[in-house]
């Protein structure tokens, strides 16, 4: 499928702008499923100013979706229609400062703030090395994993919105609960400051890597998945319901329900965007019908449903 290209339009709407804008990119080397149809623009700015230049200057009409690492992520098979921005490299730069703090631009990897943090002798950060993508997923999704979440050590978050305005906010201002944060919608996570407490470098090494160890012995971390399908309902585990439904290695196609960890879905190879999403409907509808709960979707799925 091919959107009509806007991009000349975008250019002379924007004489000022410095980042990249491709038309009809693909999107499938965007996630790690590595599927799905085109995106009719992307937008990958410079830095924050870019950003917000750009959204300025976009027509409100043109949905606008944002990228990071792509790693909870399922573009369909039509594509998207709009603008997708990838938060490249002018935004994934991680510092430290005083006061055991940590602040990460919202492209940065997970894993990049917990080395920065183990290193400085930073501890309570470590969990970030169990999450497979972006600081500006985590505050999204208030991301996290072995006992610690993006709440816990969130000092503030900045963004900007779609009309290109810069916004902040505070830990008690982002509404965190569990694996969701009520900022609205479009805004545009770019950075983050956290805060953890005084560790030893040794200590907090040898933990992230009792974390690495950990999901390579338990999570198909090297295939191509969209990490956690379902957020665990109150009080019970997805992976478990997935499993007594019977769905552990059910296949459609060249996608499956992982055998090692049945909460995750895999691409084998050439498995389409519908067939990934439709597998994940035929494992939601088995454990409806053999427990009663009602499984809600923790990957992001987006786009047009090829016809």
């Amino acid at each position: 499928m091919m959107f009509a290209d806007i991009v000349p339009d975008l250019k002379a709407r924007m004489p000022e702008l410095r980042g990249k804008l491709e038309t009809n990119a693909p999107a499938a080397p965007l996630s790690w499923f590595r599927t799905g149809g085109p995106a009719q623009v992307l937008f990958t700015p410079v830095d924050t100013d870019d950003l917000a230049y750009f959204l300025r200057r976009l027509d409100r009409s043109v949905p606008v979706l944002v990228v990071g690492l792509g790693s909870n992520l399922l573009v369909r098979d039509g594509g998207w229609e709009g603008v997708m921005i990838r938060l490249g490299k002018g935004f994934a730069e991680v510092s430290v400062e005083a006061g055991h703090r940590v602040r990460a631009g919202a492209g940065a990897p997970d894993v990049k703030v917990a080395r920065a943090a183990a290193e400085a002798g930073i501890a309570g950060l470590s969990f970030l090395r169990g999450i497979p993508g972006a600081v500006g997923g985590a505050l999204r999704m208030n991301g996290g994993a072995y006992g610690g979440e993006t709440k816990d050590v969130l000092v503030e978050a900045k963004g900007v919105t779609r009309t290109g305005e810069a916004v902040s906010f505070t830990n008690a201002q982002m509404g965190f609960t569990y694996r969701h944060s009520s900022v609205p919608d479009d805004v545009i996570f770019t950075e983050a400051l956290f805060e953890g407490r005084p560790g030893n470098p040794d200590e907090i090494l040898a933990e992230m890597n009792a974390i690495t160890e950990a999901r390579s012995s338990t999570q198909p971390v090297n295939t191509r998945t969209g990490g956690s399908t379902f957020k665990n309902p109150p009080g019970r585990k997805a992976w478990e319901l997935v499993d007594a439904a019977g769905c552990r290695g059910l296949r459609i196609g060249d996608a499956q329900v992982s055998e090692m960890h049945c909460n995750f879905l895999i691409n084998h190879g050439s498995a389409t965007a519908a067939e990934i999403e439709g597998l994940g409907e035929e494992v939601r509808r088995r454990v409806r019908e053999t427990s009663g709960v009602e499984l809600e979707w923790e990957i992001k799925r987006v786009g047009i449903a090829k016809a």
